[in-house]
């Protein structure tokens, strides 16, 4: 679809160097899609309610280290 637009200059010099590409086409359906893939993200909050865990599942223990690698107390070893 051809279409003429007024883009802000700094914006898209910006954005040039941010993302590498070189032409005004590439960098705005770059945008476009980046957008979409945003706004179709399901934000976690919309799943309050309607997902359900087993139980004892502790959230807090997904950020906790699986391994811990014991202190060695001997310093001769």
């Amino acid at each position: 679809m051809r279409t003429n637009i007024d883009l802000d200059d700094d914006l898209v010099n910006e954005a040039f160097k941010l993302t590498g590409v070189r032409t005004k086409k590439e960098l705005v359906n770059m945008a476009l899609e980046e957008l979409v893939k945003s706004r179709r993200r399901m934000d976690w909050r919309d799943l309050v309610g309607k997902v359900r865990f087993h139980d004892g599942f502790d959230p807090k223990a997904l950020g906790r280290p699986r391994f811990v690698r014991p202190v060695d107390d001997d310093p001769d070893r």
